[in-house]
């Protein structure tokens, strides 16, 4: 029999038992951070949790990791301490446990509706970090761009190519995205396009949350990788491809993805998305030594985009993809990461890269959609080739279980016109 909790919990929900995320909010407005779990249509707020002394195991009884305005403290401990408080959040909640049910006063404070907290980033992100690790996205912009001859680099198979992104510029979901301005290829002989970007799009991608860093140095075993990484979140990677085009030889992206990242407020661990692990692609050739892992897994995470257009009332999918689409691990990103002796720290953010399936209704960007602008996606009628003003894009994914899910919730973004 599975786990059940007191707390009635739809079986529609992203939210139950068996998930138990991680964010951090506010009950309301002009109130403090403090971290939470999600349990169906309610936040359990940690820090009441903690100074009711329900955190009773070894390693977090005497911590104040819970009364922080962000995860990082809790993030750095490790996964034991992840495992005790799982378990010790996972008993409180259940069905047959009074200290919580049978307490109304605690609950009043422990439980709040979801509907009425402002989710914030859950972490201090120090560094983020996007990777490029979907060969079938890898092989389209390739095809695109390079033709067919050589539509993937050789070096793209020894290694997850990335490149460093901006922290500064990542927002939480329902945070507006101002289109960005830039420089565009020039036409005939006159100077660069300068204005507003014409081709906006979003990237269909999941991030890695750090937990314990390493040392300046040091490098993290690639079999011991998944201890360095606490959970996964949605992650739009907006990009201004017309921006990006011009500017990115020789050193890579710069302002045409520097404008806006949107995640998701609740980070889904490894140990909720255990049930759901896959295997991973088989890489040919075998990869180097550093980044052969004695069991290659993903993870079977059902991942959808719908795009509201401007002035309309309903949304429209435009692509269904999958995490267990992707060539290179996050446990071989990461490793990869520091094999030169970089260090990680406790919230950095990892992006997988754009997400995209073999099939055309898998792929994970407007780029491969309407192949850069060759086609039209019809949005219920109106047509879209990159992303107008006013257009809501919001991301959704979840594991299916036996009777229950577990889920990201939802990773939306709007935007606005550009800003003279």
């Amino acid at each position: 029999m599975g786990l059940k909790s007191f707390i009635d919990v739809g079986s529609h929900s992203h939210f139950p038992i068996e998930n138990l995320p991680y964010g951090v909010f506010k009950p309301e407005s002009g109130s403090e951070p403090r971290p939470g779990v999600a349990i169906g249509d309610y936040v359990l707020d940690l820090s009441v949790i903690a100074s009711a002394g329900l955190f009773d195991g070894p390693l977090l009884s005497n911590s104040d990791c819970f009364h922080k305005p962000n995860l990082n403290k809790f993030l750095e401990m490790g996964r034991p301490a992840w495992k005790e408080a799982r378990a010790t959040l996972q008993k409180l909640l259940s069905s047959s446990e009074p200290a919580l049910r049978d307490n109304e006063s605690l609950r009043q404070k422990a439980l709040v509706p979801m509907d009425k907290v402002q989710m914030l980033l859950p972490i201090a992100i120090g560094d983020y970090t996007d990777f490029f690790s979907s060969m079938h996205h890898a092989k389209n912009c390739g095809l695109m761009f390079r033709g067919p001859q050589n539509p993937i680099n050789p070096n793209w198979f020894h290694l997850p190519i990335a490149y460093h992104g901006r922290a500064s510029s990542i927002v939480i979901s329902g945070t507006d995205i101002v289109r960005p301005r830039g420089q565009g290829y020039p036409t005939g002989g006159s100077p660069p396009y300068f204005g507003p970007s014409r081709k906006l799009d979003f990237e269909l991608e999941m991030a890695a949350v750090v937990g314990p860093g390493n040392e300046l140095g040091k490098s993290v075993d690639v079999n011991k990788a998944a201890d360095h990484i606490f959970g996964l979140v949605l992650m739009n990677d907006w990009s201004a491809r017309d921006i990006q085009a011009w500017e990115y030889v020789p050193l890579g992206p710069f302002l045409g993805k520097s404008f806006g990242t949107t995640v998701s407020p609740w980070i889904v661990t490894l140990d909720a998305l255990e049930p759901f692990v896959c295997d991973a692609p088989k890489q040919n050739p075998p990869p180097l030594p550093y980044l052969a892992e004695k069991k290659s897994k993903n993870y079977d995470i059902s991942l959808e985009v719908r795009i509201k257009p401007t002035g309309q009332e309903d949304s429209s999918v435009v692509t269904r993809s999958n995490f267990n689409h992707l060539y290179w691990t996050i446990t071989q990103q990461l490793a990869h990461h520091t094999i030169n002796g970089c260090n990680l720290r406790p919230g950095d953010l990892l992006g997988t890269g754009t997400i995209s399936g073999p099939e055309s209704d898998s792929y994970g960007c407007l780029l491969e959609l309407t192949w850069n602008g060759e086609k039209e996606l019809s949005l219920g009628g109106t047509p879209r080739k990159f992303l107008e003003d006013g257009d809501e894009v919001i991301f959704t994914g979840y594991c299916k279980g036996k009777d229950y899910n577990v889920g990201f919730g939802t990773c939306a973004g709007k935007i606005l016109p550009s800003q003279a």
